[in-house]
């Protein structure tokens, strides 16, 4: 290798490296790879969460509620996910520890929308990244059951974000519902905080690679 040679591969690995530390600066890690340190289990069934592969699985047996022991009100979560064919969970935001996060807080959905027990009867607001039961997606962007997907969740005052393997696939203004039935229904589309968690239930589904950046009010 000629010296011009290793200098540009060093150039080059240095540009790769500070991109990589804007992209995550800010960032802090909400899951060690090891244990469920920081996270609480609520009316978990079975085994619950389990911690394998430096991911957290939620077991075809087990489930429940996961939840974060911090709060959070504003912020960006990163992380990637995969699930076994007609894999089904969520990602609970500004949750309550207790009551059905998807109403008492609010729930961006984890699903494998297209496999065939879904058909016939899935609504817009229950394919993947929706706010659950409340405002649907935009795009779809999501990968084959099987293969990790990278999700990007962020909640900045009213506005909810998701960005699915680079796709913006939900571009959601809370205000914008405005469903008196949907609204009583969904008391959780009003809180500014709350917990962080994964909502899962009779389904394969792991998360990896978890990180958070807290946003000012």
């Amino acid at each position: 290798m000629s010296f011009r040679h290793l200098l540009l591969c060093l150039t080059l690995a240095s540009l790769s490296l500070t991109a990589a530390d804007k992209t995550e600066k800010g960032f802090s890690p909400l899951f060690d790879g090891t244990t469920l340190k920081g996270w609480i289990l609520m009316h978990g069934k079975g085994p619950g969460y389990v911690v394998r592969d430096g991911t957290i699985l939620c077991p075809t047996d087990g489930g429940g509620n996961l939840f974060t022991d911090k709060e959070y009100g504003n912020f960006v979560l990163r992380l990637e996910f995969k699930f076994e064919a007609g894999g089904n969970n969520g990602v609970g935001i500004r949750a309550p520890l207790e009551g059905d996060a998807a109403y008492a807080g609010m729930e961006i959905q984890i699903l494998d929308h297209d496999h065939e027990k879904y058909k016939g009867w899935l609504k817009p607001t229950q394919r993947h990244g929706a706010v659950y039961d409340s405002i649907p997606p935009i795009a779809d962007a999501l990968k084959p059951a099987g293969e990790w997907n990278t999700e990007e969740i962020t909640a900045d005052g009213r506005k909810v974000r998701v960005i699915l393997n680079g796709v913006l696939i939900t571009d959601a203004d809370l205000d914008s519902v405005t469903d008196p039935a949907i609204l009583k229904k969904h008391p959780g589309l009003a809180r500014t905080k709350g917990h962080i968690g994964w909502l899962g239930h009779g389904s394969n589904v792991q998360f990896r690679n978890i990180r958070i950046k807290e946003l000012g009010n």
